[in-house]
């Protein structure tokens, strides 16, 4: 190979195996997930400081089994396994219940089940970054056969929505992501009060924000794993967004999305599944500067200081459900047990068994079920 020839870290993969007997052993499978118990391998250490090897961004082609197994080069040469070839293979993937929006501006992707005229209320879900609407398809879809109307939009940035350049119309900052929400669920036309849910860091915690900010229009909320005490940790990958240069490159990882979901979780990622949170760091640059904008955007400790105070008791008085994954690589149990101390009046909070930071991926049938009986 020429010195000069350029790397191509995204197009090949080392040859190696994505598990082995002695490292993987198969526990059981569902047509929701895959899920694996790991023994005799080198532990995580859970914790989200930079030395954290899961975000080693030298190492996304063999940390990975499901990211791994998708790049590798196949024994024909006619699917070698560069970008345009994937890109092929998933663009028509993952936009269940969804469709455009346009808002002003912007355009959203929505996703949307159930019927205005359902009889038991509006509930609109929010997720966080670096991920999408996708992680609630299945949540939803149970949600409104049990009578709900059900919307989960893509955040501006994220997904299949708008990534607009900094600079022109949309600069990633909490006041613009609840001005485009508000104008969102104007042109959905979506009813208040309405039952919030939410999930997952920076846009995720602008959703709690948002609600603190507009409390008549909630009727209850419930709170899938998010960061919600001024203790609680910041993954790795969000520090290194904040890295002048190195944030730029990390940004333009383009498996970096399913990474941070296999990080927080106990499962690995079903390839059909991961090539949805692929594609749109796949397709452009854009959700990757996107994702770079609000993290060095978001201030975390004054975010999380308004979290801790707008939901004590005293300031909040909505009917708060926490459910918790209990697995969650990223955010512990005690985040949430403070929480609660917080609010003991108006928070519950259930535990997840066998769920990480993404319950709603992980076990959405159990989701389903507390959120059935919450709302």
């Amino acid at each position: 190979m020429s010195l000069l020839s350029p790397p191509l870290p995204l197009l090949h993969s080392f040859s190696s195996t994505v598990a082995t007997k002695s490292t993987v052993s198969r526990i059981s499978t569902t047509p929701s997930k895959l899920r694996f118990s790991v023994v005799n391998a080198t532990p995580k250490n859970g914790n989200s400081g930079d030395e954290d090897p899961s975000f080693n961004p030298f190492g996304f082609v063999t940390d990975n089994p499901s990211s791994r197994s998708a790049i590798q080069l196949p024994e024909s040469p006619a699917e070698d396994g560069n970008v345009g070839q994937m890109l092929y293979r998933t663009e028509d993937k993952g936009k269940e219940y969804g469709s455009t929006i346009k808002s002003g501006k912007l355009r959203w992707f929505v996703r949307e089940t159930g019927s205005k005229e359902s009889r038991r209320g509006t509930i609109v879900f929010v997720h966080g970054a670096p991920t999408q609407s996708f992680s609630y398809r299945t949540v939803m879809s149970q949600m409104s056969d049990a009578g709900f109307h059900c919307f989960a939009p893509d955040w501006i940035g994220f997904g299949f929505s708008s990534k607009p350049q900094p600079g022109y119309g949309f600069n990633y900052t909490e006041k613009e992501y609840h001005e485009a929400f508000d104008k969102l669920l104007d042109v959905l036309e979506v009813k208040s009060p309405f039952f919030l849910v939410v999930q997952g860091f920076l846009v995720g915690s602008y959703g709690l924000t948002w609600a603190l900010k507009n409390p008549s229009k909630v009727e209850k909320i419930a709170i899938l794993n998010s960061p919600l005490t001024v203790s609680s940790p910041v993954p790795g990958l969000f520090k290194q967004l904040r890295i002048p240069l190195f944030g730029e490159f990390t940004c333009q990882n383009a498996i970096l999305a399913e990474r941070f979901i296999e990080g927080g979780s106990p499962y690995v990622l079903k390839n059909e599944k991961a090539d949805v949170y692929r594609l749109p760091y796949l397709s452009s640059g854009g959700p990757g500067f996107a994702l770079l904008e609000t993290a060095k955007k978001i201030n975390f400790g004054d975010t999380l200081s308004q979290i801790v105070k707008g939901f004590s008791s005293g300031s909040w008085d909505k009917p708060t459900l926490l459910a918790w994954g209990i697995a969650d690589k990223y955010l512990p149990q005690s985040i949430a047990e403070e929480f609660k101390k917080q609010n003991p009046q108006n928070v519950k909070l259930q535990l997840i068994e066998g769920a990480g930071h993404l319950p709603q991926e992980d076990w959405p049938e159990k989701v389903v079920a507390a959120l059935r009986a919450f709302f």
